[in-house]
C-alpha cells in the first residue's frame, strides 16, 4: 500500500489501539532489521508483543495523560506519535515516546507533521523544551536533526546499541 495523498492527522482513540500496534510492530520490522540482533528484534515483533502493545495503547489512550496522534490514509493508520511529560530526561519537559511510520507514508512529509503537532500540544501544557531517544544506528538521526534537534546526551540500552538524546523547542512549534 503506497500512500497517495497527504494523511489525515488527528488525536488517536482507544479504537485505533489496533492499528498502532500494527505499525508499531511493522516499522521495527523494516526500520532495526540488521541493526539490532536477530533474537531481540524477533521478541519485539512477535505477535504476542503486538497484542501487548495493543492493550498498552487502549490504556494509554484512553488515560488521557499523553498526546497521541495518529496518521491516517483510507482509513488505515500509516503512522503515529506519542509524546507527554518527561520519564527519561531529567531537566526536559517534555518527551516524544514514538514517532513510528509504515514506509509507505515515509517521504511523505507524515512523520514532520506528527512532530510538529505533538510539539504544539507539548507546548500548550506548558512545555518548553521536548527530548527523545533516538538509537545511535536508526537511520532517522540525520531527520531528526533536519527538524531543528540537537543532539545533548547518550546512554547505552541493555541488547540495543547506544541511544542518543535529542532535543527540540516546542516554541518553534507554536504557530
Amino acid at each position: 500500500m503506497a500512500v497517495t495523498r497527504t494523511p489525515l492527522i488527528r488525536a488517536a482513540t482507544p479504537a485505533d489501539a489496533p492499528g498502532i500496534a500494527a505499525v508499531h510492530v511493522q516499522s521495527w520490522r523494516d526500520t532495526y532489521a540488521g541493526l539490532l540482533p536477530d533474537g531481540f528484534l524477533a521478541r519485539m515483533t512477535s505477535p504476542e508483543t503486538q497484542a501487548q502493545r495493543e492493550g498498552f495503547w487502549q490504556g494509554n489512550i484512553g488515560a488521557g495523560q499523553d498526546v497521541v496522534l495518529v496518521a491516517e490514509d483510507a482509513g488505515e493508520i500509516v503512522a503515529f506519535a506519542s509524546a507527554g511529560a518527561a520519564r527519561d530526561h531529567p531537566g526536559f519537559d517534555a518527551e516524544l515516546f514514538t514517532l513510528y511510520s509504515l514506509k509507505a507514508a515515509q517521504g511523505a512529509g507524515t512523520g514532520r507533521e506528527l512532530l510538529r503537532r505533538a510539539a504544539q500540544a507539548l507546548h500548550a501544557r506548558g512545555a518548553g523544551s521536548l527530548a527523545l531517544w533516538v538509537l545511535d544506528t536508526k537511520p532517522t538521526r540525520p531527520w531528526y536533526a533536519r527538524q531543528g534537534a540537537h543532539e545533548c546526551g547518550e546512554k547505552q540500552d541493555g541488547e540495543a546499541d547506544t541511544s542518543y538524546r535529542y532535543v527540540l523547542m516546542p516554541v518553534r512549534y507554536a504557530s
